[in-house]
């Protein structure tokens, strides 16, 4: 394996596993109040891209990694988007 290949598998590896703890814990809380909905967007689009991009240049490293936390993005952000829709709907209900 080429030692590019290498760096990226490990930058890849450390940048999706350093991002688990933070949606672990959302996950089992199911407490989204403190993430922004604006940068929660932004950084699963990221993703999504720097997905695409491995696809399009065929380097598993950033396919892989990308689509590990592209799935574990998403699903926070449908939670946090859940949570502002549904603090929207009850504040108009006062």
């Amino acid at each position: 394996m080429p030692l590019a290949e290498i760096v990226g598998s490990l930058a890849a590896f450390l940048t999706t596993a350093s991002f688990l703890p933070q949606a672990i814990k959302v996950l089992r809380t199911r407490e989204t109040g403190a993430i922004s909905l604006v940068m929660y967007s932004m950084f699963t689009a990221g993703v999504t891209f720097w997905g695409i991009y491995g696809v399009m240049t065929m380097q598993w490293s950033i396919i892989i990694a990308n689509a590990v936390t592209v799935v574990l993005a998403s699903i926070i952000l449908s939670m946090k988007v859940r949570e502002v829709m549904t603090s929207r709907t009850s504040r108009s209900g006062n």
